[in-house]
């Protein structure tokens, strides 16, 4: 067996490890029709009209070629040292990442797919993405903003092929992590590698193996700023994430952080902000109080303070594993929804920046994509409220519908869960299915 192949073992007792969620054919059927009513509820257009797959098709054509032909109008970094970090089931990859440590500084790129140089408001696919405004993520089916044909291919950072990126390339100060320079410009990479969580975990683990400098470097940048974040007062709602989320969060969180600071301080234009008000003093408490209630769980006293977000990132960390989601559940319940505005002001409470925005996720996000755009052409589109207004909408519906489904397969006895960490296959044979259609279907 290969190294490639032993990486992707699974690890027995993984949910992985089980091999896909088997169903009957009538469960099937009931869980398609759930979907299409959802569907039908929140206008979520899950079929591409033809011209838009038309002209994705047209766009996947003469890659290579148009690549060549734009690498003297952009940065060429296809020597640096870039690799991307994915689920094992991901289908579209469209963040990369390279660091190099300095005397004075870590320098590191978060490269980003160019989905704009293929996607324009001049084109069909705009014009369908402004109607989708997200992917939306079900158990077990997804309903992409943009073409798979066009996603999974020109616009992935696939490893050892040429790609256009968008890279965002920070300077940090060693000892205060923050930015000593930063620069946002077209490039052309080429991935040396397509890294699942877990095989970077086994990167991090092996001095050996390839990448394992790179990764550990960029583990411990990531952990840095993952520190300095909870100190500041961002709120970290799951203390347990591995370093492969951790690496992969924090260089995220910084570029987008770049990239609106650069929009709002150094260009002073709009933009998609994420904004993100803070709950009323009442209902910080009211959380508080029922996070204290909880058995086996106290906020540590060196912990109270002005801050509430730190209390509860400590009694996150100090609580046992069984109350974890009780604290998370508390903590949401009086947190206010996130949205998109064409001004910061207020900024993002629960991560605690004054100013932040989308970036970093252009194949799935309508806000990302727009601010590509945006930060290409330094101009906004004229409709920028209304685009802010309606991706809001759009996000709003998809967590809604996602809740709905996931509250069917409850009532249906599939675990969500299950089916979104193994996949769902469907047997001919009923007998050799998991999960049958129960007989009665909730409507």
């Amino acid at each position: 067996m290969s190294d490639a192949q032993q990486d992707e073992e699974p690890d027995p007792g993984t949910a992985e490890a089980q091999g896909p969620v088997t169903i009957t054919e009538g469960l099937a059927d009931a869980l398609a029709d759930k979907r299409e009513s959802l569907f039908a509820e929140f206008e979520i257009r899950d079929e591409f009209p033809p011209e838009v797959m038309r002209e994705a098709k047209d766009r996947t054509e003469g890659v290579q070629q148009e690549i060549q032909d734009e690498v003297d109008e952009r940065r060429d970094l296809r020597d640096l040292t870039t690799w991307t970090t994915d689920p094992a089931d991901a289908q579209d990859f469209d963040d990369a990442i390279s660091i190099e440590e300095h005397d004075d500084e870590y320098q590191l790129w978060v490269h980003i797919a160019d989905v704009s140089h293929y996607v324009h408001p001049d084109s069909a696919m705009w014009e369908e993405a402004v109607e989708r405004g997200n992917t939306v993520y079900l158990p077990g089916y997804t309903i992409h903003m943009l073409p798979p044909i066009l996603a999974e291919t020109v616009c992935s950072l696939v490893p050892n092929e040429d790609r256009l990126a968008h890279t965002v390339e920070m300077h940090l100060d060693k000892e205060t992590l923050s930015f000593d320079t930063l620069d946002i410009y077209k490039s052309v990479i080429n991935s040396d590698e397509r890294l699942t969580y877990k095989q970077c975990e086994r990167r991090l683990d092996d001095p050996d193996a390839p990448l394992h400098e790179k990764c550990a470097l960029a583990y411990d940048v990531a952990d840095q700023l993952h520190e300095q974040r909870k100190k500041d007062g961002s709120l970290v709602l799951n203390p347990s994430r591995d370093r492969a989320h951790t690496i992969i969060e924090e260089c995220m969180l910084k570029a987008n952080k770049a990239v609106t600071h650069e929009l709002m301080w150094n260009r002073g234009v709009e933009a998609m902000y994420r904004v993100h008000p803070q709950p009323t003093p009442e209902q910080w408490n009211k959380a508080l109080k029922e996070i204290q209630e909880l058995d086996g769980v106290s906020i540590p006293g060196d912990a109270w303070g002005d801050d509430p977000r730190i209390a509860v990132n400590a009694a996150l960390e100090a609580a046992p594993d069984r109350q974890l989601n009780k604290i998370q559940r508390a903590v949401l319940k009086v947190m206010p929804r996130a949205k998109y505005m064409n001004d910061p002001f207020g900024g993002h409470h629960a991560l605690n920046f004054d100013i932040y925005g989308h970036f970093t996720s252009p194949i799935r996000r309508l806000s990302d994509l727009i601010n590509h755009w945006i930060v290409h052409e330094n101009d906004v589109p004229e409709n920028l409220i209304e685009l802010c207004d309606s991706a809001s909408d759009k996000q709003k519906d998809a967590e809604t519908a996602e809740r709905l489904y996931k509250q069917f397969m409850q009532e249906v006895g599939l675990d969500s869960y299950a089916v979104n960490n193994r996949g769902v296959e469907v047997m001919d044979d009923p007998e050799d299915a998991q999960y049958d259609r129960p007989d009665t279907v909730p409507e």
